[in-house]
């Protein structure tokens, strides 16, 4: 299995740059609670830094366009965490599930349940 985390935001210095402001202006309007949960303004979190390490997975980043040019036929509603198997792509923590994380701990524990589910 892989793991793909899907931000909602597009790639690149500059976009990343306006995110950034956009997270510490207008944190409630900012479109990307896996972004926000994450990263400070520059960099991952380290403790999900840590965490994703931790993981026997593969992992995987995309941005919105990347990941509609990798994936065109996953019809998915963003951020989110996919699993990805001889199955296809599946959702692992949905968008809503992630917009109601408050804290990089909230986060790990919501993919420790999912995991444990997706493993059982």
């Amino acid at each position: 299995m892989k793991l793909i985390f899907v931000y909602n935001a597009e790639a690149g210095l500059l976009n990343g740059m306006m995110d950034s402001i956009h997270k510490i202006v207008s944190p409630d309007t900012y479109e990307c609670s896996l972004c926000a949960i994450t990263h400070g303004s520059f960099t991952m979190d380290k403790t999900w830094r840590e965490y994703l390490r931790g993981l026997p997975y593969e992992t995987t980043f995309h941005h919105r366009k990347d990941f509609r040019a990798a994936y065109p036929d996953a019809s998915v509603t963003l951020p989110a965490i996919l699993a990805v198997d001889e199955k296809g792509v599946r959702t692992l923590v949905s968008a809503d599930q992630l917009k109601a994380q408050k804290t990089v701990n909230d986060l790990i524990g919501v993919m420790d349940t999912a995991l444990a589910v997706k493993q059982g």
